[in-house]
């Protein structure tokens, strides 16, 4: 399909997740894409259990295990009982977890600013109100937690 014909949704996601590859290849960090997602995830929507975790990661349940177990011995994430199910146990973000998440994003920031550098401030203003829109699009409060 010729590039103008593409629709807008498709050219952002394609585009946001050439950024994001670019932007981590920048850092040269070998920490696993799914390590700061995961941890993302549970930064914006709250604790999971780790089978829909998994979902919400787009792992494999076996993979999510043994992420939560990296994750458990970094102290990035705690596991607490669910109070609706006590054969269960809830996967939450720690305040190390968090600050990790805030220092690996900031890495990402300043490893591309000098790619925005150049901008006009109109570009700017662009991307400053398209980042709103998405916001607005991407925060809902999570389905059915």
């Amino acid at each position: 399909m010729p590039e103008r014909e593409r629709p807008l949704v498709e050219k952002l996601i394609v585009e946001a997740n050439r950024l994001t590859r670019v932007a981590a290849q920048a850092t040269g960090s070998t920490t696993p894409a799914a390590v700061w997602r995961t941890l993302s995830i549970l930064a914006s929507d709250g604790s999971y259990r780790i089978g829909d975790l998994a979902k919400a990661s787009r792992v494999t349940q076996p993979t999510m295990t043994k992420l939560v177990q990296n994750l458990a011995e970094d102290e990035l994430i705690y596991r607490i009982a669910d109070v609706a199910d006590s054969r269960a146990w809830l996967i939450a973000i720690t305040e190390k977890g968090t600050n990790a998440l805030a220092a690996w994003r900031i890495e990402l920031g300043t490893a591309l600013q000098p790619m925005f550098a150049d901008l006009s401030a109109d570009e700017t203003d662009t991307l400053e109100r398209a980042v709103t829109i998405l916001e607005s699009l991407t925060n809902p409060v999570r389905k059915g937690a």
